[in-house]
């Protein structure tokens, strides 16, 4: 799902409403870097963190900053331009689902009093207090009820950026100099780095003990089951995607998909292109290539071969759809498209590794017992 986006970098710096001196650096504690995220760290001192987002698109090159300073404390000497935070925060917007799937894991869903592209959330929790008018939605289309998020008074705004400014920032936030974080975890190419970003998440909450033990036990068992797929004694051939407005996106070489199905044991077609965002094709130049291939992954929304030969009857031609090879992670699709995948399998990548390891190397007597995926037919 593309996330609802309404920041550019222009735009956030004049958010920060913050006039400082530079750091003075001797305070600062030694924090663990992230094992796999490329894009965000957190430096520790006595009286704040600091946390730093780089890899943004058409960013300078100094990566946005967010000084978190204790609620009731003084305001310690902080980067110029840094965005002042106070924490832990109790009052959050989120723009995307995402960032459910992360407050969920530091039991945080509570502090949500605030949500972009409503339909598309499938916690039913979140979904409850939706239908109660606990969570009130701060967005029709894609406009920001501006009125709205100011009276709801949130501690942050939790949203991405893309760099297209149709989407930039309206100045009516810019003058409310509303709480906007940012985040880059969708430019991560691999799966954990993706889930690590649940410790950048955590900060803002004071939660982290919460989120290390989280991501500990998460990225252990991706690894586990990576090993189990690395002996494998055959790899499948895999592609992914279908056409979407008279384009076929498959993933780049180097995307987190592509990472997953590298780990889980398949032969990913478009593993040599250095690429990480996704790659427009027309359905003839995909099907030169993968008619043979063994495995078709995330057909767009379609839930059944018929719904997919209904779009396109040349599908059938496909190896992979004649044999029943067609899997899609759609098996957890709310009545108004959500789906779990995009809250819960982000911040467990190993749940979806364990998936694309059945779909790979299905075990002769063991039935499939998916979380995420499910076989058309």
């Amino acid at each position: 799902m593309r996330p609802l986006v309404q920041l550019l970098y222009p735009s956030l710096l004049a958010l920060a409403a913050i006039t400082a001196s530079p750091m003075v650096l001797h305070a600062a504690q030694p924090a663990p870097n992230p094992q796999y995220a490329k894009n965000f760290s957190i430096q520790e001192y006595p009286t704040h963190k600091l946390l730093s987002i780089s890899g943004l698109p058409s960013q300078s090159k100094q990566p946005w900053q967010f000084a978190l300073v204790p609620k009731g404390h003084a305001v310690p000497e902080i980067p110029l331009g840094a965005k002042l935070i106070r924490t832990p925060v109790e009052r959050v917007v989120v723009m995307e689902t995402v960032y459910i799937g992360y407050l969920e894991a530091i039991n945080q869903l509570p502090t949500i009093v605030g949500a972009g592209t409503v339909d598309f959330i499938s916690n039913p929790e979140v979904r409850q207090r939706i239908r109660n008018n606990e969570i009130q939605s701060v967005q029709v289309g894609q406009e920001l009820d501006i009125e709205r998020l100011l009276l709801l008074q949130p501690d942050l705004i939790l949203t991405s950026i893309s760099g297209d400014p149709t989407f930039d920032i309206p100045a009516k936030i810019l003058r409310s100099d509303l709480p906007v974080v940012l985040t880059a975890g969708y430019m991560e190419a691999h799966p954990l780095a993706r889930a690590e970003w649940i410790k950048f998440i955590a900060a803002f909450f004071d939660a982290d003990a919460e989120a290390h033990a989280t991501f500990q036990t998460t990225a252990n068992r991706y690894e586990a089951l990576r090993q189990t797929a690395i002996n494998s004694a055959t790899r499948p051939t895999v592609f992914c995607g279908a056409p979407y407005s008279g384009a076929w996106y498959v993933p780049g070489g180097e995307s987190y998909m592509a990472q997953a199905i590298k780990d889980a044991g398949g032969d990913y077609l478009w593993a040599d292109h250095p690429q990480q965002g996704a790659i427009p094709l027309d359905t003839e130049r995909v099907f030169f290539k993968a008619a043979l291939a063994d495995i078709w992954l995330d057909p767009s929304h379609y839930r059944s071969l018929d719904e997919l030969f209904a779009a396109d009857n040349r599908f059938r031609k496909f190896r992979a759809a004649q044999n029943g090879s067609v899997y899609n992670n759609t098996k957890q699709v709310g009545t108004k498209g959500g789906n779990a995948i995009w809250e819960r399998g982000i911040v467990h990548p190993d749940k979806v590794l364990e998936d694309l390891i059945q779909i790979f190397h299905p075990a002769s007597n063991s039935p499939q017992n998916f979380s995420f995926y499910e076989n058309l037919n």
